[in-house]
């Protein structure tokens, strides 16, 4: 009886607590429990809110512990005590559940629902209710069909807020979403429908929050690697970050530029930004960013370097004047305009490597040269940084070479130089630039000047007269300083080479003639006997050319000078000739004369008669072509030519030089 009292105040006692009605205990005090101890958690097995009728329901409570109460438990349905219970309670009847220990305060209530219908109201299970960005997510609808209809064929719906998830109404359970982001966050719902009844229930909502991973490690690559481009190349950079979930936004950015290079937002760890045929101002530092929402999060520094290729390198000359002379220092200098350093430039002289110098940072390079007469030619250069070379345009130099002390030549027709000779006079300097102007001086005088515009020096003709004894000298000049040469003493002699030569021209010339012509006697005594015919001479030694040949020569014949007849019968004494004669020692090296000497002796007055008396003339023609001795010649042979000449001497005219040369 005691116990039974007790148990009854203690079923009154807890169903005036949760009424609020016990007067005893003060408001305050209640207040402080409230606040102080946490709330009960019943739990559902199974976990449905809706049962079959005839099935029963285990109900559990758990205190701040989370494990089922040791202690008393106080049970309550529709806010009403229901029961005090050690241990879980099971139930058979709709309604609202609560429950309560002395450590914890009442409970949420949770609605349990008996129900005939064909299936349970659906659970709404999701893999993970706060799952991160990119990931993917598996919703789960479930339901439980009644023991008496097992057969009965349902279709599923996912809805997140209001929209339709996935495909509409499917007959799997499931729904699979590949990758979850931020803006996926909202309610989540599922419906379950009967395919043939339409009879539809739906789960309970349930709050899905997606986490959003910052990005981190962002990360600038440049393509080509290291960052080493050629002007015209183009260059790619590539922005990524090791981590970061959702939409990400890229920019790339140059060190010292306000304005971004670029600007990209996707759902993607790494983008790019192609730079096309970049140019020698994109030289410089780079750094990307990206940005998640959280903030954006920048790369390191990396230096992007643009090598430019050599234009065209330029060749010039520095001298110290403008006229370059032999002993002047020369320095090449070659330089291209554009072009990454350093650069190697090669020097040429006619495509032969005169040397090579480098420019470590930028600009020209020079090459020096001590200038010989050798070092006049055509140069050039080319420049070289690796990315190709290139060559210059040839550019021409000329060493001009003064003149060495001068060469004076006398050339005369013999060993002694006498009146009436042709003395040339020669100037040379063996070296010096062209072109050169020789003077030619006789004791100081000037007598002339002569210029030569290439080798072999230059000449002066003199007809000598006994005032040309003396010194000579010859200077040279080409601009760069005149030079003298030593003096050349010549002395010439009064008498002249014609008075020499002529005392005997009548007979021995002759005899010269005869022994010279032995070869060609048998053919001129031929064509003697060819000219007695009609316009020869006459078997009586009578003359058949007309008075106007007897007295001036044909210009068709070779000169020759006609002698005046004396009036007295004394013998004839050999007259002085002027003798006519050139091209010593011609090019036939057997010959000594190209020009003839003709003479005629005659007696009375009749050198212009067309007739005269056989007896009375006296015929001597000295032919143009004077023969030396012919090494094979026996001296029989020279006397045997010698006797038949003499035969046949009367009868011998001045030939003409051509035929005499075509009959030789």
């Amino acid at each position: 009886m005691p116990m039974l009292l007790w148990l009854l105040l203690l079923i009154l006692s807890e169903q005036m607590d949760y009424n609020g009605t016990r007067a005893s205990v003060p408001k305050a005090r209640r207040r402080e429990q409230s606040e102080v101890a946490p709330k009960a958690v019943l739990l559902l097995d199974p976990p449905w809110s809706t049962a079959f009728k005839g099935e029963k329901v285990t109900l559990t409570c758990r205190g701040i512990s989370h494990f089922p109460a040791r202690r008393h438990m106080f049970w309550y349905r529709n806010e009403k005590l229901l029961k005090i219970q050690y241990n879980a309670i099971q139930i058979t009847e709709s309604g609202n559940y609560q429950c309560k220990t002395r450590e914890s305060s009442l409970s949420d209530a949770v609605h349990v629902e008996f129900s005939y219908e064909l299936f349970l109201h659906p659970v709404l299970r999701v893999s993970s209710s706060m799952p991160i960005e990119g990931s993917p997510m598996t919703l789960i609808c479930e339901t439980q069909l009644s023991p008496q209809r097992p057969k009965v064929q349902l279709q599923f719906s996912f809805f997140r807020d209001s929209q339709t998830l996935g495909s509409g109404w499917s007959r799997s359970p499931k729904l699979q979403i590949p990758a979850m982001w931020t803006e996926d966050s909202g309610s989540y719902w599922c419906e379950a429908e009967t395919v043939t009844d339409n009879i539809k229930k739906r789960s309970l909502t349930s709050q899905i929050r997606v986490q959003r991973v910052p990005v981190s490690n962002v990360n600038l690559e440049i393509q080509p690697t290291g960052g080493q481009l050629i002007e015209g190349e183009n260059m790619v950079l590539i922005c990524s970050v090791a981590q970061g979930s959702g939409t990400v936004t890229f920019s790339w950015h140059k060190e010292g530029r306000v304005r971004s290079l670029g600007r990209k937002t996707q759902r993607s760890l790494l983008a790019e930004l192609h730079v096309l045929m970049v140019k020698e101002s994109d030289a410089g530092r780079y750094y990307c960013a990206a940005d998640n929402v959280h903030g954006p999060i920048l790369s390191t520094l990396i230096q992007v370097t643009v090598r430019i290729p050599v234009s065209h390198p330029i060749l010039t000359f520095r001298a110290p004047r403008v006229q370059a002379l032999v002993g002047d220092l020369l320095e090449l200098h070659c330089e291209a305009l554009r072009g990454s350093p350093p650069i190697l430039y090669r020097f040429y002289h006619e495509d032969v490597t005169l040397g090579n110098s480098s420019a470590p940072s930028g600009g020209g390079a020079s090459f020096n040269l001590s200038l010989t007469a050798e070092h006049s030619g055509n140069y050039s250069c080319d420049a070289d940084n690796g990315l190709g070379a290139q060559h210059s345009h040839g550019v021409s130099l000329r060493v001009t070479v003064p003149v060495s002390r001068p060469i004076l030549t006398l050339r005369a027709p013999g060993a002694q130089a006498v009146v009436g000779d042709l003395l040339e006079l020669h100037c040379e300097s063996l070296r010096g630039s062209f072109p050169i102007l020789y003077w030619f001086y006789h004791e100081d005088d000037t007598l002339g000047n002569s210029s030569a515009h290439s080798g072999g020096g230059a000449s002066l003709n003199l007809s000598l007269t006994t005032e040309h004894s003396g010194n000579y000298s010859c200077e040279a000049d080409n601009g760069l300083g005149a030079q003298r040469s030593e003096v050349v003493t010549f002395s010439v002699t009064g008498t002249s080479r014609n008075r020499t030569g002529l005392t005997t021209a009548g007979v021995t010339g002759l005899v010269l003639s005869i022994l010279s012509l032995a070869a060609a006697a048998a053919a001129l005594l031929h064509y003697a006997r060819a000219q007695r015919k009609p316009g020869g001479l006459s078997a009586t030694g009578t003359s058949s050319h007309s008075p106007s040949e007897c007295q001036e020569p044909s210009s068709s014949r070779p000169s020759r000078i006609d002698l005046q007849e004396p009036t007295h019968s004394k013998p004839l004494a050999p007259i002085e000739l002027e003798p006519m004669y050139s091209n010593v020692n011609p090019g036939d090296s057997n010959l000594i004369y190209s020009h003839i000497w003709n003479i005629q002796h005659t007696k009375g007055n009749s050198a212009n008669c067309p007739t005269m008396h056989q007896e009375h003339k006296e015929l001597t023609v000295l032919y143009s072509e004077l023969k030396k001795k012919h090494p094979d010649d026996s001296a029989g042979e020279a006397r045997s030519r010698g006797r038949a000449h003499e035969d046949d001497e009367e009868n011998y005219e001045n030939i003409p030089r051509v035929l005499l040369a075509s009959d030789h």
